[in-house]
């Protein structure tokens, strides 16, 4: 079957989605939930494009092909819903994004802002270290609640050491039923801190060159 992308045919099968579609074409869309080693999530809503006929814009990653869609990674609703998106993820955090991190790559493409003023203030989530781990901290005010950590650790690992707790403001995640990385089932693979895109999850190592002290443990 065949799919038309931006004006380009495309013969795609029913197993790909339209992000896959997208993708083959050499075009892309952002994402941050999405991590191409992982099942499909769709939370995050960045990924969005307009497709003909639809009542409005559709999730590039979980949305499979179907012959004849005609889809617009342009889609001015799509692109204005996405900015909005990461708009109020940058309002719940204490510190602009690193520059280096996938969330200031995908404000950048989505043209928002990420120093100045946000359109929506409100509380922002406290700053909270936990450094029990030898090699991993993991900074509880960067998380985003994309998931990708927790699926990381369960779908590529399978060592099953972090939760996803909390709703709303208040989602976040733990380790080891919060008792730290150090006593989780965690065997230090890193792929958290590979795949988490605001350095929520990073190496401690990354945290002393780039100057932080360490922290107190909080749980």
């Amino acid at each position: 079957m065949r799919v038309e992308i931006d004006g380009s045919e495309l013969e795609v099968t029913p197993e790909q989605t339209l992000l896959d579609a997208i993708r083959a074409t050499g075009g892309d869309v952002s994402t941050l939930c999405f991590d191409a080693r992982q099942a499909p999530f769709g939370a995050c809503r960045v990924c969005l494009v307009g497709v003909e006929g639809a009542p409005g814009p559709l999730p590039a990653c979980t949305t499979p092909c179907r012959d004849g869609m005609r889809i617009d990674t342009r889609d001015e609703t799509a692109l204005r819903v996405a900015a909005a998106v990461v708009e109020l993820v940058l309002s719940e955090l204490p510190e602009p994004p690193a520059a280096h991190t996938e969330l200031a790559t995908v404000a950048s493409r989505l043209g928002v802002g990420i120093d100045g003023p946000v359109r929506w203030p409100g509380p922002t989530h406290e700053r909270r270290h936990d450094e029990r781990h030898p090699y991993l901290a993991l900074q509880h005010e960067l998380c985003i609640s994309c998931g990708r950590c927790v699926r990381a650790c369960d779908e590529v690992q399978g060592a099953f050491a972090l939760t996803a707790t909390g709703r709303g403001f208040s989602a976040n995640i733990a380790a080891g039923l919060d008792a730290g990385f150090r006593d989780s089932t965690c065997v230090s693979c890193g792929a958290c801190a590979d795949t988490c895109p605001t350095d929520a999850i990073t190496e401690i190592t990354l945290l002393r060159l780039n100057g932080q002290p360490p922290q107190e443990s909080t749980r």
